[in-house]
C-alpha cells in the first residue's frame, strides 16, 4: 500500500469566530435599560399606591373658611365662578378677561401660556377642538388672603362632559393666585395645574394635548443671571 492510499487525517473543528464587541456592548446596554425601566416602574407603582386622594374639598367656594383679612372672599369666589361659567360656554374672550395682562398659566401637561392674549387664543383653539362642549368641575380646598389685595386659592378640578364629577373623582390640583386691581376687580396673574392622586400617573399628553403649535409661543429669557456690563 502506498502512502497515497492512506485515509486523510480528519480536519480539526474550526474554532468559533469571536463575537463582535459591538454586539456585547448592545446586549449590556439593553440589560441596563431593562433594569432601569423596572426600577422606575416599581417607583411609580409605589407612588401610585400611596397617592390616594384624601382631602376632597367642597364644591362651594363660599363654604370655605378663609384665613387672613378675608374682605374680598365673595369677590374672589365670584371671579372663579365666572371662570367656570366662561369655560362652560366655550367663551375664550370672557375666560381670558379674568386674567391679568401679564398672567401666566401652566397646565398639568407642561403647556405654558404667557399673557392674557396667549391664554385667550390658546383656549379659543381648545374650546373649538379637543375641549369643545366640556365643563369645569371644582372642589375648593383652601383660601388664604395676604393683605386686602392678594388671595391664593387651592382646589381640585377637572373637565367633564355630561354628568358632573364628584369631588373625589377630580384628577387635578389647581393653585390660583388672585389680585385686586385698580378697577376693583379680582383677576388671576398666575395659575398652575398638576395631576393629583393615583390618577396622576395615568395622565398623558396623548389624551390631553397641549394647545396646537400654531399659537404664538412666548419665549422667556435664556438665563436669570444679569448680563455683564462693560465700562
Amino acid at each position: 500500500m502506498s502512502l497515497t492510499d492512506l485515509p486523510a487525517a480528519p480536519k480539526a473543528p474550526e474554532a468559533p469566530a469571536p463575537r463582535p464587541r459591538r454586539r456585547r456592548v448592545r446586549r449590556a446596554l439593553g440589560v441596563t435599560a431593562l433594569l432601569a425601566g423596572l426600577g422606575v416602574g416599581g417607583a411609580y407603582l409605589w407612588l401610585d399606591g400611596t397617592a390616594d386622594v384624601r382631602a376632597t374639598g367642597t364644591p362651594e367656594c363660599l363654604s370655605v373658611t378663609p384665613t387672613g383679612p378675608a374682605t374680598g372672599h365673595r369677590d374672589v369666589c365670584a371671579t372663579l365662578d365666572a371662570l367656570t361659567e366662561a369655560w362652560g360656554r366655550g367663551d375664550a374672550d370672557a375666560y381670558g378677561a379674568l386674567f391679568t395682562d401679564d398672567a401666566t398659566y401652566t397646565t398639568y401637561v407642561g403647556t405654558h401660556y404667557q399673557g392674557r392674549r396667549d391664554i385667550t387664543e390658546g383656549h379659543r383653539a381648545l374650546f373649538g377642538g379637543f375641549l369643545k362642549g366640556t365643563k369645569l368641575a371644582d372642589s375648593f380646598l383652601g383660601i388664604r388672603f395676604y393683605g386686602n389685595a392678594t388671595a391664593i386659592v387651592t382646589s381640585r378640578g377637572d373637565t367633564y362632559d355630561g354628568t358632573p364629577k364628584k369631588p373625589g373623582e377630580l384628577s387635578k390640583t389647581q393653585t390660583y393666585t388672585l389680585v385686586r386691581q385698580d378697577d376693583g376687580h379680582w383677576r388671576i396673574p398666575p395659575r398652575s395645574t398638576t395631576p393629583s392622586g393615583s390618577r396622576s400617573w395615568n395622565a398623558s399628553p396623548s389624551w390631553s394635548p397641549p394647545t396646537p403649535a400654531r399659537r404664538p409661543r412666548s419665549k422667556g429669557p435664556p438665563s436669570c443671571r444679569p448680563t455683564p456690563q462693560r465700562f
